[in-house]
C-alpha cells in the first residue's frame, strides 16, 4: 500500500477506540467508511467529520458485522483496508451467553474477512485482547511469545478469530496484521457501562456517588492511553504484515492504586466499596512491548497520570447523563 491516503472500512468505528482512530484517520486526509450496530458505540462520537462528509472522505453505514449486508460497505467503493474494532468486548458477557460471544467475535469476524476478500480488500487488520488471550500469564511482562490459555469465552472467541485471519492470509492472500490491546483508557469510554474501569470510577465521582471495587483491588492491570493505541493503528496500515503485536506500556498498576491516582486528580474523599470478584478476570496483567517498537516503530508516550488528568479534563466538560 506503501504511504498514501486508502479508503478504509472500520468496524465499530463509532466506538470509544473507533471514534478516536477515525477522528486520526481522516486527519492524515483517509478516506473512512464505518460500519457500527451501536449497541456500544455511539453516533455522537462521530461529530468531528462533518468536514470529511462534505468532502466525500466519510460515510456511516447502522448495521451488524454479522449481516449479509455488511457487503455495502465494500462493493463499488475500491476498499484498500479494513480496521476491525467491532465485538462483544465484556468478558462477564461472555461467561453468561458464550454463544452471544462466539457469535460476534468469530462468526462476525468471519463475515468482514470474506466480504473483504470478495471486494478486493488487500490489508485487515485486527484488534485482539492483549490479556484474555493469554489467561493468567505464567510471568509479567506477557510476550507475544507465551502460552494463550484463556480462562474466559471471549479470550477463547479471539483465539479462534485470530486462526480465521491466519487461515485467509495464507488461502486467499489477503495481507494482516493483528493488535493485542492493553487496558485501553480515555475520552469517550462509557462511564455507565460494564467494563472500563477507568471511565467507571470518574463517572462515580463526578456524581459523587460510591465506586465499586470488585475483589481486594489488588488485581494489577496495563492501562494505556487511546491516543498512543490509535498511533499503533496508523503504524499497522503499512508495517506489520502477518504479525500478533501487543499495544500497552508493561507496566501494572493495582486497582486500588488507579482509584487512589483518580481520587487525587479529582479531590474526591469518598471510599470505594467492594464486592465479589467477577467470574474470568485475570488477576495480573502487563504486557511486553519490545515487538511493537522494533516491528511498528511504536511505543507508549503518555504516562498513566497524564493520561488520567486528560481524561478527567475531558469527562468534566463532556460528562452527560
Amino acid at each position: 500500500m506503501g504511504v498514501r491516503r486508502v479508503r478504509i472500512v472500520v468496524t465499530g468505528g463509532a466506538g470509544f477506540i473507533g471514534s478516536n482512530l477515525v477522528d486520526a484517520l481522516l486527519r492524515e486526509g483517509h478516506t473512512v467508511t464505518v460500519v457500527d450496530n451501536l449497541s456500544t458505540g455511539r453516533f455522537e462520537n462521530l461529530l468531528n467529520v462533518k468536514d470529511a462528509a462534505r468532502e466525500n472522505r466519510f460515510s456511516f453505514l447502522h448495521m451488524d458485522i454479522r449481516e449479509a449486508s455488511l457487503v455495502a460497505a465494500f462493493k463499488g467503493k475500491e476498499q484498500d483496508a479494513v480496521i476491525h474494532l467491532a465485538a462483544q468486548p465484556d468478558v462477564r458477557v461472555s461467561v453468561k451467553n458464550p454463544l452471544l460471544d462466539a457469535d460476534v467475535n468469530i462468526l462476525g469476524t468471519i463475515n468482514v474477512l470474506q466480504t473483504a476478500v470478495e471486494n478486493g480488500v488487500k490489508r485487515f487488520i485486527n484488534t485482539s485482547s492483549g490479556g484474555c488471550v493469554y489467561g493468567e500469564p505464567e510471568s509479567i511482562p506477557v510476550s507475544e511469545d507465551a502460552p494463550r490459555h484463556p480462562d474466559s469465552p471471549y479470550g477463547v472467541s479471539k483465539n479462534v478469530a485470530e486462526e480465521y485471519i491466519g487461515y485467509y492470509r495464507r488461502t486467499h492472500g489477503i495481507s494482516s496484521c493483528t493488535l493485542a490491546l492493553a487496558n485501553v483508557y480515555g475520552p469517550r469510554q462509557n462511564p455507565f457501562g460494564e467494563a472500563g474501569v477507568v471511565a467507571i470510577f470518574i463517572g462515580k465521582m463526578l456524581a459523587g456517588e460510591e465506586p465499586v471495587i470488585y475483589g481486594d483491588g489488588e488485581q494489577t492491570r496495563d492501562f494505556v492511553y487511546v491516543d498512543d493505541v490509535v498511533r499503533a493503528y496508523l503504524a499497522a496500515l503499512t508495517k506489520g504484515e502477518g504479525e500478533f503485536i501487543n499495544i500497552g506500556t508493561g507496566v501494572e498498576t493495582s486497582v486500588n492504586d488507579l482509584y487512589r491516582l483518580l481520587a487525587e486528580l479529582m479531590d474526591f474523599d469518598g471510599q470505594p466499596a467492594y464486592a465479589p470478584p467477577r467470574p474470568g478476570e485475570l488477576s495480573h496483567i502487563a504486557l511486553q512491548v519490545g515487538k511493537a517498537k522494533k516491528v511498528l516503530g511504536w511505543k507508549p508516550t503518555v504516562p498513566l497520570k497524564e493520561g488520567l488528568a486528560r481524561t478527567v479534563e475531558w469527562y468534566r466538560k463532556n460528562l452527560r447523563r
